[in-house]
């Protein structure tokens, strides 16, 4: 049980959705969009959400997408991880998502909830981020569409009353090499300690990293280096972690020593998958 009480609304269309989140803000009911809701509950139980209007977004139709249309793969930002994982659409999100939770709640966690998460990690947001994806977003301004890279700065960059209605996808990225793995501290489904995603587009190694800082992110500057094949794989890495943004996670997870020192072996993985591929 939640210790708040809300109302319930569930928009049959995006325009609706926007409507009555401005109309409910204006009465100052501090409304709130949900795809799935396991953040509000988890949050909501320690305090740490509060709503007086929830605004249920999982009937609008083009929140359910899940479709390849041309050379792009449209997915809804409402989509169940679960859903993702069984339609295997794209092989790395599959892969990544799959290492979220458990089974059970994978089938609540939504596509945009989790990106659009307050927890640290994020991993769904990964591969988009290494596929230069664009997102579709609608809010009082109407609808946008704008590449993640440049939007998702830690975290997604929102303005008041927008939401995520879809991520697309051009179809090279879904089919190029890729490496997923997530390194645990604990148990099959404990909290992660490092996840690290991977692809390769031509002679090009990307990578993005979730669970080493704060935020989910892809760094460019590690980038060019793991991609110096002058310099031994050793060398590239050790000057890539050095350009990594901070701070580096220090907690019951993990130490930030650690968390250094298991990114390592990780990025060693990577190169040793793709950089001969």
């Amino acid at each position: 049980m939640l210790p708040i009480d809300f109302d319930y609304y569930k928009p049959a269309s995006l325009k609706e959705a926007v409507d009555l989140h401005q109309y409910l803000d204006q009465q100052g009911k501090q409304p709130m969009f949900f795809s799935g809701g396991t953040e509000l509950i988890t949050l909501g139980r320690i305090d740490l959400a509060y709503t007086e209007a929830v605004i249920d977004i999982k009937d609008i139709p083009e929140c359910n997408v899940m479709q390849v249309s041309g050379e792009q793969l449209l997915l809804g930002s409402t989509l169940s991880l679960t859903k993702i994982e069984e339609a295997n659409l794209f092989p790395l999100l599959t892969k990544t998502a799959s290492q979220v939770a458990d089974h059970t709640a994978r089938g609540k966690i939504s596509l945009g909830g989790n990106i659009c998460a307050r927890i640290f990690y994020r991993e769904a947001v990964l591969p988009f981020l290494l596929s230069d994806s664009q997102v579709l977003i609608v809010g009082p301004e109407g609808k946008k569409m704008v590449p993640i890279n440049e939007i998702f700065l830690e975290k997604l960059q929102l303005k008041k009353g927008e939401f995520l209605v879809q991520l697309a996808t051009e179809t090279r990225f879904i089919k190029a090499p890729f490496f997923s793995f997530k390194r645990r501290q604990q148990w099959d489904t404990g909290y992660p300690l490092i996840t690290v995603a991977a692809l390769k587009i031509g002679q090009e190694v990307r990578v993005a990293i979730s669970g080493f800082c704060p935020f989910p992110f892809r760094s460019k500057e590690l980038e060019a280096s793991l991609n110096k094949r002058d310099l031994p794989a050793a060398s590239r890495i050790d000057e890539g972690v050095s350009k990594l943004p901070k701070p580096i996670l220090d907690d019951v997870e993990g130490s930030a020593k650690y968390r250094l020192f298991v990114l390592r072996n990780l990025l060693m993985d990577v190169l040793a998958v793709l950089d001969g591929t």
